[in-house]
């Protein structure tokens, strides 16, 4: 298998940023890595304040315990204007994870190329 395939693969499969880090591209890896931190961190935070807003309103005796009145909450607190933060968050989070996959193949085969070997 080729490196560029490879590093692709290691890009798409396990996390964005990590084929760069097997090329030897540190920056460019941290680059990727950090931004799709980042977004994980909003998405998991926004997912959490609406498990913990949830389950105050069910210890409270808002919402009864009741399974398809817990749907209706859930997808009600999900859904919102399409300018809200988790869903910049998600569309920068799958933006970032095809670049980087993209990026380190196309980097993988330019540091293979036989111009760059000495």
């Amino acid at each position: 298998m080729h490196k560029s395939t490879k590093a692709a693969l290691i890009s798409a499969f396990i996390f964005p940023g990590f084929g760069h880090f097997y090329l030897k591209s540190k920056l460019r890896g941290a680059v990727f890595t950090l931004i799709c931190v980042g977004c994980l961190y909003l998405l998991t935070t926004y997912v959490m304040d609406i498990a913990n807003d949830i389950s105050n309103k069910i210890l409270s005796g808002d919402i009864p315990s009741d399974i398809t009145r817990l749907i209706v909450e859930i997808s009600s607190q999900l859904t919102g204007s399409q300018s809200n933060p988790p869903n910049v968050a998600s569309l920068l989070l799958f933006i970032c994870w095809g670049i980087a996959t993209v990026d380190s193949y196309i980097l993988g085969r330019k540091l293979s190329s036989p111009t760059n070997t000495k």
